[in-house]
Order: C-alpha cells, then structure tokens, then sequence
C-alpha cells in the first residue's frame, strides 16, 4: 500500500498567515499538522512508501521537513492558486510521477484526526474489492450544510455524496481520508480525462461510487477540518489543552 498526503493547496481563507507559512506546516497542539498525519500513516504497516505532493511556492518549507524521513515530496511546479492542479490533479501527478500500482491511501493535509487508521484500513479489507472514506456524524442538519455529506445503505456502501448540501441527506461528513482499491487508481485518471473538476477529493468519490463499490467507515474520536482562522484557532485549543499546553486567545505558529 501506498501513501499520498496532498498538501499543494494555497488557504487563501488563512491568509495573511499563509502568505509566509504553509498550512500543513502550521503547528496545531504543538506540533506540524504534517507531523501527526505522517505519525498516523506511519501505524499503517501495509504502508511502504510515503508520498507528499505540494506546490512549487511551498516546496522549499517541506523538503526542509522531509529531511531525515522515509518521505518523498513532489513538487507540482504550480505558483498560484490560479493555475493550481488541484486536489484530484496532484493526486493524478503523484501516481503518474512515482508509478503507483498498488493500493492507496489518502489524506488531505488539513486533515486532523484521533483515529487510529489502521481500524480504518481493517474495516476496508473486509469489503473485498472496494474503495472507502471515513465519515464522521456532526450531530446536526445545520453543521452538515458545511461539509461534504454521505448516505449510507445498512452494510455501510455509500448510496449518496452531496457537497455542502442545502438539505442534507444525513449528517454524515466525509472526511478527506481515503482509501482507494488497485484495481480503482487507474480510474483518477478517467475521471479527469471526462472533464470533471480536478479541484475538491469527494468528488472523486461521488463520481466513483456509481461505476464501483464505495463504503463509509464510521468512526467517533475527534475530527478537526482546518478550513480558517476560527477553526484553527478552536483546534490548536483542543490539542494544546490535550497535551497540557495553555490556551491562547489568539493564534499564533511560534
């Protein structure tokens, strides 16, 4: 199994923050965003190769981070959010780049998790030839407006996705962790030779799940979307506090 964390976006809504720091490198709890996703991909013991994909204006920053680790980083050669490959087309450029034939994790970069993946990857292999997401329940109609929603048949199998949805279907999010069947990698592709959008990872998946098995993984432990200022904020709280680090009123990476 191989890994992919994409990381080439641009987080314009933190700016001016991200105007000098990448935000996957931005400490969350004390510690890079990066560090505690690469912490839990590497609890994964199918996984034999870790892959980073990120832009050129970023690159710099992450191979410096890269350095001393069992990482590949790539980077897209992008500079602006305006010519960015986006999330679908990194992915593509990484299985492309470093020949991918294999079974495939991925996770966005802003991804903050308390789960243990490898109860993720367990409950996939159950599903036999089949691709997965983990869904977490937010609790409510009006918090599941914000996300990418999922419906689930009783046996787990997605029936629906639907991005920020005016009247969601369930309050089920998908979260941008997911793992993809060998035999579905090559799709990526198709899906963007059909001239899908090549930005937003669930919309692989909305398209996916109606040529080929997709399941939702459900799980309980927490779950932080770094999206802005406030939810960063709110999560480096919640880390901090969990790690015996004082609170702070404003967020600040040093």
């Amino acid at each position: 199994m191989k890994a992919i964390i994409l990381a080439a976006g641009y987080a314009t809504r933190l700016r001016p923050l991200t105007d000098t720091w990448a935000k996957e490198l931005l400490p969350v709890g004390g510690r890079p965003i990066l560090t505690s996703i690469a912490e839990s991909i590497a609890s994964v013991e199918e996984v034999d190769e870790l892959h980073v994909v990120t832009n050129a204006r970023k690159a710099p920053a992450f191979f410096d981070w890269a350095e001393g680790q069992d990482v590949t980083v790539h980077d897209d050669g992008t500079s602006t959010n305006d010519d960015r490959l986006g999330a679908i087309g990194d992915l593509q450029f990484v299985i492309e780049r470093a020949g991918i034939d294999d079974d495939l994790l991925v996770i966005a970069g802003d991804n903050l998790f308390e789960f243990d993946l490898s109860e993720f990857v367990q409950y996939w292999r159950s599903k036999g030839v089949a691709s997965a997401l983990a869904v977490r329940d937010v609790g409510s109609r009006e918090l599941a407006q914000r996300y990418g929603i999922v419906d689930l048949a009783a046996d787990g199998r997605l029936l629906d996705f639907v991005e920020k949805p005016e009247q969601p279907p369930s309050t089920l999010a998908a979260t941008a962790t997911y793992l993809y069947h060998r035999s579905h990698v090559p799709l990526v592709q198709a899906y963007l030779d059909a001239g899908n959008p090549p930005d937003q990872p669930g919309r692989l998946v909305g398209w996916l799940h109606k040529r080929e098995p997709v399941y939702g993984w459900t799980f309980a432990e927490g779950w932080y979307d770094i999206g802005d200022h406030e939810q960063l904020l709110e999560a480096d709280n919640r880390l901090r506090r969990a790690a015996g680090l004082p609170e702070r009123a404003e967020y600040s990476p040093d």
